[in-house]
């Protein structure tokens, strides 16, 4: 049961989408696909203003957790996908660090 359910996983794509940053508008999009049914797409937007900072969150120990997260203004955070799974923690902070700057908002830990 479990291994179908992980074929599954992988051959509807859940999870995947993509993040659009359009500072010209000043809007984000986040897209990402879910399990088939009527929620399956699963659409973002909002105000780039309403970004309040990027968080970087690292838990280490048997299972490694690294993530960005963005913290929105009524939304609270939301995760953001790792573009590597392999990323050492500096290499996390400046990618943290290369967003925020481009978004315009502090960095929290």
């Amino acid at each position: 049961f479990i291994s179908s359910y992980l074929w599954c996983t992988i051959l509807w794509n859940v999870g995947s989408g993509y993040d659009q940053f359009d500072r010209k508008e000043g809007i984000v999009c986040i897209f990402r696909w879910g399990f088939p049914g009527k929620n399956r797409r699963i659409l973002l937007r909002f105000l780039m203003k309403d970004i309040q900072s990027i968080k970087v969150e690292f838990k280490e120990g048997i299972y490694t957790r690294r993530v960005l997260y963005m913290k929105i203004r009524r939304q609270g955070l939301i995760p953001l996908p790792p573009t590597d799974e392999n990323l050492t923690p500096r290499e996390i902070e400046q990618k943290a660090a290369q967003l925020a700057f481009f978004l315009r908002v502090p960095i929290e830990v």
